[in-house]
Parts: structure tokens; C-alpha cells; sequence
């Protein structure tokens, strides 16, 4: 993709979009990642592409119960690490948890590549300056994050077949699990089993928006930079949450900015 101008309305989302096919063609990611790319910018559009108040209670409402959880976990598929990877393992690092690498078409090459490139981020990152407002060894705290998926030694019960594999270190142990880009099926069988499911979803319809315990509707990357903010001020605790009206605020928002088409 050509230079795109500073100006342009629409920059970032037209570099994530080119993202996406670059990975795409690598291997990273099967072809129907594009799909749900897609899907997820024609919800942005309607979202008028920015973060809304109620996202951002959402995310400050994430970050409260990645804190105060006993065994936090960060479960990313390949679009989540492709577009939002960076912040992810620096939200990891604050944290001192790991990322599980759990994709719905899992191949050994794909994970192969997903883990490889988050352990070559992190090598960067630990590099970097730390994050405005975090105190400590910024290198340490980051090669520090353990990158799990390649081996599947967990599962999760109510689910058959390949997407029941999980890792027995990560999300089978887990009691909260942050799943950027959820599937519904998935984020139900969670839920039954008792552990708090916060995702980024930017459909407020969705199944996976529905059934968790907190929804951010929101689009990854601008989500995951506020949940980094939010992390390190560590100034909340975890409320009485009501997903619900979450979801009809971004119901509301959604319908007002298709009125004045």
C-alpha cells in the first residue's frame, strides 16, 4: 500500500486492512480472517470509529478484574496478534501474566508462526523505554511474559473437538481470560465453567458480546492501547458490572449514527 496521508479520515483503518492481507499471504492467518475483518470495520463504520464513554467503561472495568484475578490470562487468535500484538504483550508484562496463542483453524504452521513472531516482538519491546507511569525492570517484565498454544496439553469441557484444545497453563487454569475477538461457543463454555470472559467485540449482537461477563465493543487496537493506560493506573476496583446496558449503549450509538446517513 502506497504512502497514505496524515490527513486521510480513514488511515489507520486502511493500514490495518492491508495488515490483515499481508498476514494473510504469509501464512499467518486462513483466508477467512479477511471475512472477519470485514465484518468488524462495517461494525466500525457504524460505531462512527472511535471508542465510545461506555467502551471506555468497559475497558477500565477489564483492566479492574485482569488486576484483582488470581490466575489472569490473555487468549489471542491471529487477527488479534497481527493488528494489536504489541500492546498485548506490554498489557501482559504489567500484568505478569501469559498469552495463550488458541485459534479456531489451528495448524502446526500457523501456531508455529504466531508464537514465533510474539516471541520476536517481545525481544523488541523488552528494548523499548517503559510505558508512561510503570516503574521496574521494563526488559525483564516483558521476556518475562510466557507465550503458550503450541502445545494443546489442556482442554476446555462443553466443547468437541478441536476447539476444546487449550493450554493446561493458560486457559484451562485461568480465572479470568481476556479473548480479543471471541467466538461464541467458546466464551459460553467459559462461562459455564465458572471463569470470568471479558472480550473485544465490535458486534454488540454478537453471541460472544452476549454471553460475557464484560464486553468491550470496541476495535482491538485502539482497545488494547487504552487497556494498556488503564492497567498501569490501576486505580479501580471491579464493580457490580451490567453488560447488558453496555450493549444497548452501543446499540444506541449505532442506531443514531445510522440516522444521519
Amino acid at each position: 500500500m502506497g504512502n497514505i496521508p496524515d490527513s486521510h479520515p480513514r488511515k489507520a483503518s486502511l493500514l490495518s486492512r492491508q495488515r490483515i492481507v499481508d498476514a494473510t499471504k504469509d501464512g499467518f492467518l486462513a483466508d477467512s480472517a479477511m471475512i472477519a475483518h470485514g465484518r468488524g470495520e462495517a461494525f466500525d463504520y457504524l460505531l462512527g470509529e472511535k471508542t465510545s464513554d461506555s467502551a471506555k467503561l468497559a475497558i477500565k472495568e477489564v483492566a479492574a478484574r485482569l488486576i484483582a484475578a488470581k490466575k489472569p490470562v490473555i487468549s489471542v487468535n491471529g487477527n488479534t496478534v497481527v493488528l494489536a500484538g504489541k500492546n498485548i504483550i506490554r498489557v501482559a508484562a504489567v500484568l505478569n501474566c501469559p498469552i495463550e496463542v488458541n485459534i479456531y483453524y489451528r495448524t502446526e504452521d500457523r501456531m508455529e508462526k504466531l508464537n514465533s513472531f510474539l516471541e520476536k516482538q517481545k525481544e523488541l519491546l523488552s528494548q523499548e523505554n517503559s510505558p508512561e507511569g510503570w516503574k521496574g525492570d521494563w526488559s525483564s517484565a516483558v521476556m518475562s511474559v510466557k507465550i503458550l498454544g503450541k502445545v494443546g496439553d489442556g482442554r476446555i469441557e462443553g466443547l468437541d473437538g478441536p476447539r476444546s484444545v487449550c493450554s493446561a497453563e493458560g486457559i484451562e487454569r485461568a480465572d479470568v481470560i481476556l479473548v480479543p475477538l471471541e467466538d461464541g461457543d467458546r466464551c459460553e463454555a467459559l462461562v459455564n465453567l465458572g471463569k470470568q470472559v471479558l472480550v473485544v467485540d465490535l458486534n454488540p449482537l454478537s453471541r460472544t458480546a452476549k454471553m460475557a461477563t464484560v464486553t468491550i465493543v470496541d476495535e482491538i487496537s485502539r482497545a488494547a492501547e487504552l487497556l494498556l493506560e488503564y492497567t498501569i493506573k490501576n486505580d479501580q476496583m471491579p464493580t457490580k458490572w451490567n453488560n447488558n446496558g453496555i450493549l444497548n449503549e452501543a446499540l444506541e450509538i449505532i442506531a443514531t449514527n445510522s440516522r444521519t446517513i
